[in-house]
């Protein structure tokens, strides 16, 4: 259950239909946005998780730890964390015995409570049965004028009855996030969990530092992830492949034994023994077969290559099928757009197209078929056939001695 309110549809958008949602209409204080969940939570009897939504790295194993300590003969319990500069936290103020008694916010706190170095993460967990009855008599009396939901721990003990606490030995994990800079501490420590649990798995890392990875993202064995590379969204990397440097792979499956060098792939699908790079460019909706090559400078998009084609540099291949075991020669573009419409190029199996054709579509290159360099393709060619549509060459005698005479010529009288 999200409680949400400033900007609420931004977060609906974000996490969508996986939660169920409460509106906070008014933002009155993290207390007054627990009780907008209390309808929503019907008669749910049973332990109830209060977390903040600013707080990105907290773990499940921690969260079960903190079930487990509101189960006892207490009525709740609350994560805390040792800062050396607990600025801006709420502080945890204990008794003589070391029991809790009550959660201090940052402006609300005297000198001696400022310098309690225990800090209150804003994450419990309450037993439903007195929950909502505290969250009403929460009060706003402090120096912000809102219902603060840390009053629930004083007001807890207040009634006679104990908050165990959980203490978390990393406080990264339980970091809020309240500005850019805390936001890029708090990504840091994600990929570097991410980069951690890949290479337990059998992945190298080569320079986790300079790794982006997203923990959505899967990676197969003995594959390497080279320095600056960036593998984003629903991405799965198979096994034994080579990817970076400098590769961005996003929302994309690539096969096993592939290598993938400064190049960029968006939304497309890999085979086996595919090879991409260097600065390469993979627009979404492309589908590569085994074995397929792609080299320098070719950029391809919508585009269904069959098994072992090679387009080995400087190539566009736009809304395309290409079969297996086809050459494209450098150079070679497919015309896809006539500023109306997009239209599709298909070029059969075993096909050779020269270096410099531009193939006009829609048009068909049959099986087996030579196009000769710098063809322009307008017409469907024949499987076996040679397309050839250039003008005929003319070697004009002397003309290039008698230019350079001329313009030597002109070069004397100037001087």
């Amino acid at each position: 259950m999200v409680v949400v309110g400033h900007e609420g549809e931004l977060v609906k958008h974000g996490l969508g239909d996986d939660v169920e949602y409460s509106l906070q209409a008014e933002q009155l204080g993290t207390g007054h946005a627990a009780m907008c969940a209390r309808q929503a939570l019907g008669n749910h009897d049973g332990p109830v998780l209060l977390l903040a939504g600013d707080v990105p790295l907290i773990r499940a194993e921690t969260l079960g730890a903190l079930v487990a300590a509101a189960s006892g003969p207490v009525a709740g319990a609350m994560l805390t964390a040792m800062l050396d500069d607990p600025t801006g936290y709420g502080r945890v103020i204990r008794d003589t015995a070391g029991r809790v008694v009550r959660i201090v916010e940052q402006k609300d706190a005297t000198t001696e409570e400022a310098a309690v170095r225990e800090w209150n993460p804003s994450v419990y967990c309450f037993q439903s049965s007195g929950l909502w009855d505290r969250l009403g008599r929460i009060r706003s009396n402090n120096a912000q004028g809102e219902y603060y939901l840390t009053d629930l721990v004083g007001l807890t003990v207040s009634d006679g009855e104990a908050v165990a606490t959980v203490s978390v030995a990393d406080h990264r994990e339980v970091l809020g996030v309240n500005s850019r800079a805390e936001l890029a501490e708090c990504g840091a420590v994600l990929r570097r969990r991410v980069v951690e649990r890949l290479m337990e798995s059998g992945v190298t890392v080569v320079d986790p530092a300079t790794a982006y990875i997203d923990v959505t993202v899967t990676v197969g064995q003995d594959t390497v992830i080279e320095p600056q590379t960036h593998l984003c969204g629903r991405t799965t990397v198979g096994e034994d492949c080579v990817v970076g440097p400098l590769a961005i792979v996003r929302d994309s499956a690539i096969g096993d034994r592939c290598t993938v060098v400064a190049s960029q792939i968006v939304a497309s699908q890999l085979g086996n023994g595919v090879r991409v790079g260097p600065f390469a460019n993979l627009r979404p909706g492309c589908r590569l077969a085994d074995g397929v090559k792609i080299g320098d400078f070719v950029e391809l998009k919508n585009a269904t290559l069959g098994e072992r084609v090679s387009a080995g540099h400087l190539t566009y291949i736009g809304d395309a099928d290409i079969g297996a075991h086809t050459n494209i020669g450098a150079g070679t573009i497919t015309c896809n757009y006539d500023g109306f419409a997009k239209h599709r190029t298909v070029v059969g199996e075993g096909a050779f197209i020269g270096s410099d054709t531009i193939l006009v579509a829609p048009v068909t290159v049959g099986d087996r078929t030579i196009t000769a360099a710098g063809s322009t393709i307008t017409d469907d060619v024949p499987p076996d056939a040679l397309g050839i549509a250039r003008s005929p060459q003319s070697n004009r005698k002397d003309w290039a001695r008698r230019w350079r005479d001329a313009r030597a010529k002109r070069e004397k009288g100037r001087g």
